[in-house]
């Protein structure tokens, strides 16, 4: 049968307009937001700017400021550092008095896998602890294989020509040569010494990342001004996300010369490719750098322990190249220990930072958010590390607290040039040749916003670079590290 499937509205059945013996206002005279499809009945106040609540988001700077980047046309890159000048151990070990006699490893036991450099006439000094003696090396004992050499020696310090008391059946006994002895007429019978070096290498990594935004939203136009880092804006949000992709993956850049690690196992990403990881800065120094661990520059026991911490680092910088320039990058803590042990000292280092590294400008040091003082024979330059505080990177966890760069350049030699090279002590290697240039690759996909390479109704945004850290001579670089859980 023919009719309406409800009942049509009639004036019977509208009951809000039904006539009401009295007048007055009634909440069914009215249309309520709730019988409307809008979300909002009056045009709200809207902030057209977005609000920085974490300030400037990116942590990059750390390595435009300490280094440079350089092309390179290889799958690694190779360098050699020198070894040092002159000979001296650590691990010789001493006989009874009247063997008068120490051994060494040779080449088969000993860490680095070298014989080592003793020889007939030289004149060597030998310690353990505050007991020292001065030797002549007569000459070597047939060495036993896999064992250790052994030398005969005479003590000039001696009457009888033998080891102090202290030095008898001694192991770790240190001792380094410090000239040698002829009598007159006699022939050379001292080694021949060739020049030490180690051979270290890094290998690049890629980098890739991507924004994809689809043709409908790229022509969607928001009510909030959005604003990148670099001052540019708009109301398309697709250009601040695309930005925001960009520098993401700028400081993605830095953090991995920093963080990356090589592959101690066989790694293959899903396509099958090999994962093989690189060597960062902080593996870096574990390996081949300065280690100091749990520093306290506060001086809580009295105001001279802060700054004997900090001397102890000097010390061992004394040891190493005694690189008079250095830059540390800190996080807060250790930034604020650092004022707290110059405030103790009464005109701590003023007139004496030269600022070298900053064109001799104290005023240009400041405006790069760094400090200067002096200490010793060292000028150092403090600045707070921002990817050591920010929460969503090194903020989150504790275990590193601060880095000590040397500043300016070391002498290698570079083996794909096959000559002496001066370099900054850290520095990038990016892959780049004639064909292409991977430093930092940006291309556009899609056939949204003036580009048509496909039918996709998409803009994808596409990232990649192709980079390995140089760290040389890690032996003058200092980490900064905490072992102690923090309550």
């Amino acid at each position: 049968m023919a009719g309406f499937a409800t009942a049509p509205a009639t004036l019977a059945n509208l009951a809000h307009l039904t006539p009401r013996p009295i007048k007055g206002l009634f909440g069914d005279n009215y249309l309520s937001l709730a019988d409307m499809d809008f979300t909002q009945q009056f045009l709200p106040e809207v902030y057209e700017k977005e609000i920085e609540r974490y300030g400037n988001r990116t942590i990059t700077g750390f390595l435009r400021m300490v280094g440079a980047e350089m092309p390179m046309a290889s799958d690694q890159v190779v360098w050699s550092e020198q070894g040092r000048l002159h000979i001296a151990y650590d691990n010789v070990t001493t006989q009874a008095a009247a063997n008068q006699t120490i051994s060494l490893p040779d080449a088969t036991t000993s860490p680095d896998g070298k014989a080592p450099l003793l020889g007939p006439n030289m004149t060597i000094v030998l310690a353990k602890g505050n007991i020292t003696a001065k030797a002549f090396v007569k000459g070597i004992v047939t060495p036993q294989v896999g064992t250790n050499v052994t030398y005969d020696i005479v003590v000039y310090d001696t009457a009888n020509g033998q080891l102090p008391t202290g030095l008898h059946t001694q192991t770790a006994v240190s001792t380094f040569v410090y000239g040698s002895e002829y009598g007159k007429g006699s022939s050379l019978a001292g080694n021949s010494v060739d020049a030490s070096f180690t051979t270290f290498s890094n290998k690049p990594i890629i980098l890739r990342d991507k924004y994809a935004v689809n043709g409908s939203d790229v022509a969607q136009i928001g009510w909030v001004e959005v604003t990148t880092e670099i001052g540019t804006g708009g109301y398309l949000w697709y250009l601040k996300s695309e930005h925001e992709s960009r520098i993401r993956f700028e400081d993605y850049l830095e953090m991995s010369m920093v963080e990356a690690t090589d592959a101690q196992s066989a790694i293959t990403d899903a396509s099958g490719a090999t994962i093989a990881g690189m060597q960062g800065l902080f593996d870096a120094l574990e390996t081949r750098g300065l280690v100091f661990n749990d520093a306290n520059f506060d001086g809580p026991t009295s105001p001279t322990a802060g700054l004997g911490a900090f001397d102890t680092i000097l010390q061992e910088l004394d040891k190493q190249g005694a690189i008079e320039e250095n830059m540390m990058f800190l996080d807060r803590s250790t930034s604020l220990e650092i004022d707290n042990m110059l405030a103790q000292q009464n005109s701590y280092g003023t007139g004496g930072t030269s600022y070298g590294v900053f064109e001799n400008s104290e005023e240009m040091a400041l405006n790069l958010g760094f400090s200067g003082f002096r200490r010793g024979s060292y000028d150092f330059y403090k600045t707070d590390w921002k990817y050591l505080n920010d929460s969503t990177t090194r903020g989150l966890i504790s275990d590193i607290s601060g880095v000590i760069v040397p500043a300016g350049t070391s002498t290698v030699y570079d083996q794909q040039l096959g000559q002496n090279i001066s370099r900054p002590f850290l520095h990038i290697r990016y892959r780049a040749s004639e064909a292409d240039d991977r430093r930092l690759k940006s291309w556009v996909t899609g056939s949204v916003g003036g580009n048509y390479t496909s039918d996709e109704d998409a803009m994808n945004v596409h990232f990649l670079s192709e980079r390995t850290l140089c760290t040389q001579a890690a032996n003058n670089f200092v980490l900064l590290k905490n072992t102690i859980a923090p309550a």
